[in-house]
């Protein structure tokens, strides 16, 4: 297993999307400061994905001011 980081890479941007040969999967794009990455999803995996995004953005606590 790779070791992990205590830390976060911000996502500076994001897209959405699919191939045009494969309706069946979803991209998602995340760019950082280091780079962009792409991760491909079916649709379980992306609606999974999307409640489990949703109810961790329901608990987050407002911004620093």
């Amino acid at each position: 297993m790779t070791k992990r980081s205590t830390s976060a890479d911000f996502v500076t941007a994001f897209a959405t999307g699919w191939p045009e040969n494969q309706p069946e999967i979803m991209v998602l794009t995340l760019t950082t400061h280091k780079g962009i990455q792409d991760f491909a999803f079916n649709k379980e995996q992306a609606l999974l994905v999307a409640k489990t995004i949703k109810e961790t953005a329901d608990r987050l606590a407002r911004p620093k001011q």
